[in-house]
């Protein structure tokens, strides 16, 4: 049924950001900054030597970054504000300042894996029974922060692929503001312990729709009757990190889908994006949409969250709320059943499970699908990415971990008008780790977070051992023949016979 190929990515330590870079933070933000000393030596440079120093920088540097004159200036504004009162500095002093506080980042230095494959939104120029795909990938960079970044290729009319050279520029986009949903907002007030009373009086001063203004001036309404209401304070600062959480990320429309990464920007991932999930999910008006589940990482908690664009150039980052929306490994079906939306959840940690939307953000109380019982999997169960629909059900692929911590990946069917039901289950794995797979950052794992459908082959993108991305691709009616014939897993049977 699994055919692997010889395709595979692995990491490339030259695909570098500029980014910010603070003297005495460092990797630890709450460390006393250094930035006074070294703007004051900076400063007392001769001229010669800022002109000297300035064009060995971008002779070395300007070809590995787009626009890096661009990049050192919007640094030098980020800390312009410890420049003495009254400095008058030259445009190359100012960048050179600016290249003080930059540094690269090399996103994919310690790891790569956990991709995610969707159909391009652009399938012109293609020939007959081909298909233009866009991957996403977990890259984990100097002090294990996670980011997503892409590539893009091409399927052909068997089992086979190619890749898009990926470009020589990295890019993390400009972040902005978003707009939020009043009552989401609530219900993750509600969910982080916000005094009930307060956010209770602060959400009615809200539109449905609201904008970070909007929010300020809530906000100084609160304020004012802190005395009388005590809660108020913590509620405030509630407020303003969740709002944090959501956020816009626009991208250069010079740069490919390739050279764009999603950085981490919000509080509540502040140490990584991880194993997003994408999923071309189709409305009930024929409109698409790409939305990824993730999980956001600030140190100590995780939390699920979104990722919304329709051409990869524009990004929307916001929150999900509910019992379901907890834990990791929560994925997106590509369409909604019977006026609801489903998703794929591990709240529990342990057990896969399905839940149900309204909206698509509030996740109510999870129906568990299928519990560990084969040996490959006793440790524990979860999904490889979104399901797949089929004529014959909803295709998931599961995950399975079993003796020495081995990640294996095995498959159930759901029945299509109702997910909840299981209609087989693979008794032994579809793909564990081979001789050549074992070794890396986590040994032993082979591990998708979604894979594509074309014709009757179903390219699987895995990570293996977190070390590279390869290949598979599965013949679909063969495993759906297998998923048929072993039927439900036998806890379900007994469960449904009672």
């Amino acid at each position: 049924m699994v055919t692997r190929i010889d395709t595979a990515l692995t990491a490339d330590p030259a695909r570098v950001l500029a980014r910010l870079f603070v003297p005495g933070h460092e990797l630890v933000v709450d460390t006393e900054s250094r930035a006074t000393g070294v703007l004051a030596r900076i400063l007392a440079l001769p001229e010669d030597d800022v002109r000297s120093t300035l064009r060995d920088v971008l002779a070395r540097y300007a070809g590995r970054h787009r626009n890096l004159r661009g990049i050192l200036l919007a640094h030098y504004e980020r800390i312009a504000h410890r420049v003495p009162d009254g400095a008058a500095l030259t445009e190359e002093r100012r960048n050179l300042i600016g290249a003080w506080f930059t540094h690269e980042y090399s996103i994919e230095a310690a790891a790569l894996f956990n991709p995610s494959a969707v159909a391009h939104p652009d399938q012109s120029g293609l020939p007959p029974g081909h298909l233009r795909f866009v991957l996403s990938l977990r890259a984990v960079g100097e002090g294990h922060v996670s980011s997503v970044e892409f590539r893009t290729g091409v399927l052909g009319t068997g089992p086979e692929l190619s890749l898009d050279d990926p470009g020589q520029h990295v890019e993390a986009g400009r972040p902005r503001p978003a707009v939020h949903d009043r009552a989401l907002f609530a219900a993750v007030l509600a969910e982080e312990g916000a005094d009930a009373e307060s956010a209770s009086f602060l959400v009615g001063g809200l539109p449905p729709r609201f904008d970070e203004a909007e929010l300020g001036r809530a906000l100084a309404a609160l304020t004012e009757q802190r005395v009388t209401r005590h809660g108020g304070a913590h509620t405030e600062e509630l407020a303003r990190a969740i709002a944090r959480c959501s956020y816009d990320v626009e991208f250069s429309p010079l740069s490919t889908i390739a050279e764009r990464v999603l950085w981490p920007h919000g509080p509540s991932e502040a140490r990584g994006m991880e194993d997003a999930r994408f999923v071309r999910v189709v409305s009930d008006d024929g409109s698409a949409l790409y939305r990824a589940t993730y999980t956001a990482f600030d140190g100590n908690r995780i939390a699920p969250q979104v990722i919304e664009t329709s051409d990869f150039r524009r990004f929307r980052v916001s929150q999900l709320a509910g019992p379901a929306a907890k834990n990791k490994g929560i994925a997106l079906f590509p369409r909604t059943v019977g006026g609801r939306h489903f998703a794929l959840s591990r709240w529990d940690r342990e057990n896969n499970a399905v839940a149900t939307s309204a909206d698509g953000r509030w996740w109510g109380d999870a129906r568990t699908l299928h519990v560990p019982s084969r040996p490959w999997e006793l440790t524990q169960t979860g999904n490889c990415g979104s399901p797949v629909e089929t004529e014959a059900g909803w295709l998931v692929l599961t995950h399975g971990v079993g003796p020495m911590r081995e990640y294996s990946i095995g498959a159930l069917l759901l029945d299509l008008e109702d997910p909840s039901r299981v209609i087989g289950a693979l008794r032994e794995p579809l793909m564990s780790p081979r001789d050549d797979e074992r070794d890396g950052y986590v040994p032993n794992v082979v591990y998708s977070c979604g894979a594509l459908l074309h014709g009757d082959r179903l390219l699987v993108p895995y990570g293996a051992s977190d070390v590279s991305v390869r290949f598979a691709f599965v013949d679909v009616p063969l495993l759906l023949g297998r998923l048929t014939a072993d039927g439900p897993p036998a806890t379900m049977r007994a469960k449904s016979s009672a």
